[in-house]
């Protein structure tokens, strides 16, 4: 059941040195040490929940998409919504229509992104969580096979959402893990 996105077999960062880890620290115990030392210099700059930018992006949860490198965003210029594949489902909607209504946004980017783990995966997924754990789970896995064309339609969801204030500015793209390149789907 465990699907692994394409990677090179080469290239990217080097690995971690962990040897000076103790064994028992996991990798949130981490983040906690981390986060102590980011509190350090951490200054509140009064910055408002709306973003600056009035966007928010919805993208794939996928480690390798560093979106606000990748779009030129600084802290408090959008909202950013994550999920498996970056699809539009119900849950999506909720989070689009709090940033709209709530919070002044008035774009959206849609991101999905080469090499996803959703492509190809199918709704075996959840009969096969279903065998294992007794229970056959709610959501739908929103896999796909065309990429494109799930970009087309998580655009055709958001403009066609009762809920939303501001479709007009609704922009779908793919990104390439390989070059870091957006391509604009119509």
């Amino acid at each position: 059941m465990t699907v692994t996105p394409d990677r090179p077999a080469h290239g990217g960062p080097p690995a971690r040195d962990t040897s000076s880890t103790p064994a028992t620290e996991t990798i949130i115990d981490r983040f906690l040490s981390s986060n102590r030392k980011y509190a350090v210099t951490f200054r509140d700059g009064g910055m408002d929940a709306r973003p600056v930018q009035k966007v928010t992006v919805v993208a794939c949860m996928d480690a390798r998409l560093d979106l606000f490198a990748a779009l030129g965003l600084e802290l408090g210029d959008a909202h950013v919504i994550r999920n498996a594949g970056g699809v539009v489902t119900d849950d999506t909607i909720r989070s689009l229509t709090i940033s709209q209504r709530a919070l002044g946004t008035r774009s959206i980017a849609l991101i999905h992104h080469t090499g996803c783990g959703l492509l190809g995966l199918t709704e075996d997924f959840r009969r096969e969580l279903e065998l294992e754990v007794g229970q056959r789970p709610q959501w739908a896995v929103e896999s796909f096979v065309d990429l494109d064309g799930d970009v087309r339609q998580s655009m055709q969801r958001v403009r066609t959402s009762p809920f939303l204030l501001h479709t007009d500015d609704v922009r779908g793209f793919v990104f390439d893990v390989h070059t870091g390149l957006l391509r604009e789907i119509h």
